[in-house]
């Protein structure tokens, strides 16, 4: 007779401390299998088998599996489809109840409809819950119900909201003992899953209260460690938004708009679907992009000319990361100064970002672009000598990043003025 359990299936929040589903779960009649799939779907997409997101996941969930196996369990990891892995479980168990946090993006939302079905048809309970978000989907609205679509206003009405919330935690770490005691479930090497071995090399969330404190002051220097690297954290949530936005509360509001830039842009996609593959101003697809591809690669190889573009891309190539305020410039550069599309770039940071998600990716490109919601305007084209000069006067992030920079550096593949007035001009034309 299969044994009854419940299943806790992990996607965006690897972590066993404040996991809203986990909690639930763990305080069910069952038994807890803690569930995570390595998804064909998206893995069979990635160009790289060296990706450093997959080895960042692998290396959580080994983190996870060893605190399990002091319990006497472990995490049961599947490879395949969704419902491929939900048949086999279903197929070896009798699963009472399925317990999961709310993901946004169109292929999750799809995803989690037809194992909600399954579900259904095997009469197995499929809860879902808030959780990488302190307000999802219609809870921060106009009053008019609509969705706010500038984000001074949604932030306004996002803290109000916070403070009358009264937000609880979710201590799931304290009820660990009702796990499926379990140690044969094997825990699949990188190589097993179809990827190299390769170092994440992503820095364990460590945020001082002195650097958020400062934040507003360090944030837009590239060569200061001034920004909080969490970005890869809250994407697959090895740290809790709730503890997170208590100490930006506190501490910085400059940071905590951060967060609710974050939580802004994730009700844009979840509300205006369309924009994962078009503008959010539908004018702006009328753009006669030049779209040359040559330019396209220098700008990706950070061959450019212009020193702060180049460091960031190189910084990009390199690491998987950029500095936020470079990642403006080189957007910035690559759309206004030589005109090529906002989803060319986006889809290069896609590729290569470790903190790479959907909904921020999109709208900031959008955004660079000004063909968001809430876009800078158009007309505003960064100077990225002037930003240079502004953001890196000693030249310490270009020096860095740049190991043959010299006072000969490469020439500007574009001049900055002529390509200011030819972006004005195609822009306006479709307009």
């Amino acid at each position: 007779m299969k044994e009854e359990v419940s299943i806790c299936w992990l996607r965006r929040d690897l972590r066993l401390h404040d996991n809203v589903a986990l909690y639930h779960a763990l305080k069910s009649d069952e038994k807890v299998i803690l569930l995570f799939i390595f998804d064909t779907d998206i893995l069979n997409k990635l160009p790289d088998r060296r990706d450093s997101r997959v080895a960042f996941i692998h290396e959580s969930l080994a983190t996870i599996n060893q605190h399990l196996n002091e319990y006497g369990s472990s995490v049961y990891i599947l490879q395949g489809s969704p419902l491929e892995a939900f048949e086999k479980l279903n197929n070896q168990f009798t699963i009472k109840q399925v317990f999961a946090n709310h993901d946004y993006e169109p292929y999750a939302i799809k995803r989690d409809s037809e194992v909600s079905d399954f579900a259904k048809e095997k009469k197995i309970l499929f809860n879902t819950y808030k959780d990488q978000v302190i307000f999802e989907k219609s809870e921060v609205m106009k009053k008019d119900g609509t969705p706010y679509t500038v984000f001074t206003p949604y932030s306004k009405i996002w803290k109000q909201q916070y403070l009358q919330a009264a937000l609880t935690e979710y201590p799931s770490e304290e009820l660990l003992a009702n796990l499926y005691q379990c140690q044969t479930f094997d825990f699949p090497s990188l190589s097993a899953i179809g990827f190299e071995e390769t170092s994440s090399d992503i820095a364990k969330p460590k945020v001082q209260d002195e650097l958020i404190r400062h934040y507003n002051k360090t944030r837009n220097f590239p060569a200061t460690a001034g920004t909080s690297r969490l970005g890869v954290h809250l994407r697959f949530g090895t740290v809790s938004i709730r503890q997170m936005v208590k100490r930006a509360h506190s501490l910085s509001e400059t940071w905590l708009n951060e967060l609710i830039w974050r939580e802004f842009f994730m009700m844009i996609l979840y509300h205006f679907p369309a924009v994962e593959n078009n503008a959010f101003r539908k004018k702006y697809d009328a753009i006669q992009w030049r779209n040359n591809e040559d330019d396209f690669k220098l700008w990706c190889e950070g061959r450019t000319g212009y020193p702060l573009v180049d460091a960031g891309m190189r910084q990009l190539n390199e690491t998987g990361w950029m500095h936020n305020r470079v990642r403006m410039v080189v957007a910035s550069f690559l759309t206004k100064h030589l005109l090529i599309d906002w989803r060319w770039g986006e889809a290069y940071f896609a590729q290569k970002l470790l903190d790479y998600d959907l909904a921020a990716n999109n709208g900031n490109w959008q955004w660079a672009a000004g063909c968001g919601c809430d876009a800078a305007p158009y007309f505003r084209v960064f100077n990225p000598s002037l930003q240079a000069k502004k953001f890196d006067p000693k030249l310490d992030y270009v020096k860095r990043w740049i190991h043959e920079y010299r006072e000969d550096y490469l020439p500007p593949m574009v001049n900055h003025e002529f390509a200011r007035k030819r972006a004005l001009a195609v822009y306006k034309e479709a307009m």
